[in-house]
């Protein structure tokens, strides 16, 4: 089985230079990292929510994940400045790229009835953000561990310039978009 990196070189390249009609392969747009966020709003009725979470995170990314705190106080969701809100992991290469691999071929074949993931998720400038409803989905993710299905989000950050040539490129690394 290739690696990312392998399958980029090999399969993509030539398939983008081919679509796009770009001879050199640095102008050729390429998966920069992915950002997980998990945002809970719960936490500040329960602190170890977020610990609970990041554990369950970090079996799945293999990376510790990070705390994000609120930057100021809001009275209607009972929030103070610096209370801890959420969680977030930036993955880069390897780990990035194992992230990608098990998420295409182990988690999203799991989703019940999945038709693949909607397009709607682009920015405008190639970024691709996904929204994951189960952290469960994940095999390697103990049951045990698992307080309260929880869902995340995942975004692709790329250097292409348009939201077309992004999608053509999670395509080619096998993101089954829905039809």
């Amino acid at each position: 089985m290739y690696t990312l990196t392998q399958q980029y070189r090999k399969t993509i390249i030539p398939a983008l230079e081919k679509e796009l009609g770009t001879k050199n392969p640095m102008a050729l747009p390429r998966l920069v990292k992915v950002v997980i966020n998990c945002g809970m709003g719960e936490a500040i009725k329960d602190k170890k929510t977020i610990e609970k979470m990041a554990t369950q995170l970090g079996v799945i990314t293999g990376q510790r994940p990070v705390i994000t705190k609120a930057r100021k106080a809001i009275a209607t969701f009972k929030t103070r400045e610096g209370d801890p809100i959420g969680i977030k992991i930036t993955l880069r290469g390897k780990r990035m790229s194992d992230f990608v691999i098990r998420l295409i071929n182990v988690a999203l074949p799991r989703v019940r009835d999945f038709r693949g993931i909607p397009k709607r998720g682009f920015d405008g400038h190639g970024n691709y953000t996904l929204g994951i409803k189960e952290q469960t989905i994940f095999p390697e993710l103990d049951f045990s561990m698992v307080d309260r299905v929880r869902g995340f989000e995942a975004t692709f950050t790329t250097t292409a310039r348009t939201d077309e040539e992004a999608k053509l490129l999670l395509t080619l690394l096998g993101m089954p978009f829905e039809k």
